[in-house]
């Protein structure tokens, strides 16, 4: 599956591992076996790196998404957080993503309601190919 990508999509994902292992007394993250074993209609925050129109650095932003679908050793989740900018037309609740492990920085477990709302049509979906 592609990864998101700042210049082509306006927005991508940051590695919560690599910030653990960088900092790992002040930056930490659910153990590797929570991170590889979510479920659909588990919850994951995840670091996004977003494009502003005018600004020369992205903004970063905590978001949550709800597990969709797990896919090999990745995810595809729902955005469950609306961006705190105006300007990104392409990025907002009910977009589709895929997410790896790597980029968990948290985890809720999801409820009896959770799968159903993962399983809605997404606002955007994500390629496949």
């Amino acid at each position: 599956m592609r990864a998101p990508d700042l210049l082509e999509d306006g927005w991508c994902l940051e590695s919560g591992a690599d910030y653990h292992a960088l900092n790992p007394e002040t930056f930490e993250i659910p153990d590797a076996a929570i991170r590889r074993n979510l479920r659909v209609g588990d919850f994951a925050k995840l670091i996004f790196a977003i494009a502003v129109e005018g600004d020369e650095e992205p903004i970063y932003e905590r978001m949550w998404v709800v597990v969709r679908e797990v896919a090999g050793e990745g995810y595809f989740g729902l955005l469950d957080n609306a961006p705190d900018i105006d300007e990104n037309d392409e990025f907002w609740i009910g977009t589709e993503l895929p997410f790896g492990p790597e980029h968990v920085i948290d985890v809720q477990a999801g409820d009896a309601e959770s799968p159903g709302y993962a399983a809605r049509t997404p606002l955007k979906s994500w390629p496949r190919d």
